[in-house]
């Protein structure tokens, strides 16, 4: 295994480089040269992408094992004060992506010393902050003959302290959407507004309509978000704004409460262009599918979790993150779980200054879970 002090080293160097998704380059690069100096014997290695796909070879291979590990910072200015802060101005690792990939650094390191039974396939994957990396990595022909079996992910949690596992059997992260509308009408001076068409005022309207589709139309017992985080309009305060745009999320616990909330926007929108006679657009973005734990095999980490006296299991409620892990959980049986690591500041946050020795007890976890696993030959 990577000694402690090695997975700080290596969580402070990515922590430097975030990168959008898709342009994970120095990430890769990075990723890359550490396992090339790793035991070769067992490892194979290929690249989709700016993503990696790692082989460990087991000793008597019956069954494939998949890991996965997100790569993509945030456009967020740094502000946690490190030393070893963002070199890259104006994005940050704000989502624990780099140390998704040094836990997924630690197995690698571990398996190809210690190689297990079964086949490990670890995935480095871009772009799950957008514009989605899982789908279209899931139908690469790099997969393909790879495809996992059963497949593992964790995220880190700011609301536990280290030592904590939160998961759940069933859905743990809800389906997402973005959302961007944009508005189109007629500008002008300020002084002759009836000569105009006035977006902002469009767009005003339709955020406070928007807020009316969970409260109006999603059932009560069901879970469903709609937040409008950023609204751009107008260029002078006295010009009326031909353009307005609005741009926000979409969060559910059902598919088809998504749909649902999705027709009622359309349906808004279409009289929002009626009221201001104005052209409206609508974009959905990236749209992640929810990670839906599935029973069995949660049921068996859950168990094999509850026998260490190095972890506090907590059986957690669902969460309206969202995450694009949903895609290999639709297709692979396998589960994702919140990783404690003690900070005040929640996810997306400019100052996130995650517990690092959260990291030692990851790894350590996963790789027993994987080896007795492989041990049990079910």
């Amino acid at each position: 295994m990577i000694e402690p002090n090695e997975l700080i080293r290596v969580r402070r160097e990515l922590h430097q480089i975030p990168e959008p998704g898709f342009q994970e380059f120095k990430t890769q690069r990075y990723l890359l040269d550490y396992i090339a100096k790793l035991p070769q014997e067992r490892l194979e290695v290929r690249t989709w992408r700016t993503g990696i796909l790692v082989k460990i070879k087991g000793t008597a291979p019956r069954r494939r094992f998949g890991y996965r590990a997100d790569m993509d910072g945030l456009p967020i200015t740094e502000e946690t004060g490190y030393e070893f802060r963002s070199q890259h101005e104006g994005y940050m690792h704000a989502c624990g992506h780099d140390m998704h990939m040094t836990i997924g650094l630690g197995i690698v390191s571990h398996f190809a010393r210690q190689p297990m039974q079964d086949d490990l396939i670890v995935l480095f994957q871009p772009a799950e902050e957008g514009p989605g990396g899982a789908q279209p990595m899931l139908e690469s022909a790099e997969l393909a003959d790879w495809m996992p079996e059963q497949i593992a992910a964790l995220h880190v949690a700011p609301e536990y302290p280290v030592g904590t596992i939160a998961t759940r059997p069933g859905i743990l992260f809800a389906n997402t959407s973005e959302l961007f509308i944009d508005l189109i009408g007629t500008g002008g001076h300020a002084a002759y507004p009836h000569k105009a068409n006035d977006m902002v005022v469009a767009g005003c309207q339709l955020v406070g309509q928007l807020q009316t589709i969970v409260s109006r139309n999603v059932d009560p017992l069901d879970s469903a978000v709609v937040t409008i985080g950023k609204v751009e309009g107008g260029t002078k305060q006295n010009i009326i704004a031909e353009r307005a745009r609005l741009e926000g999320t979409i969060r559910t616990l059902s598919a088809e409460s998504m749909r649902k909330v999705k027709s009622r926007i359309e349906a808004l929108v279409k009289g929002i262009e009626m009221g201001f006679d104005c052209k409206a657009e609508i974009d959905y973005g990236a749209n992640y599918r929810q990670v839906y734990n599935e029973a069995e095999v949660t049921g068996e980490l859950m168990s094999f979790l509850r026998e260490r006296s190095d972890v506090n299991l907590v059986e957690c409620t669902e969460a309206m993150t969202g995450e694009d892990f949903g895609y290999f959980l639709e297709r692979i049986p396998g589960f994702m779980f919140w990783l404690g690591v003690d900070t005040p500041y929640g996810l997306h946050h400019a100052k996130l200054a995650p517990n690092e020795d959260a990291m030692k007890l990851a790894v350590r976890v996963m790789t027993d879970y994987f080896t007795w696993k492989s041990e049990m030959g079910k």
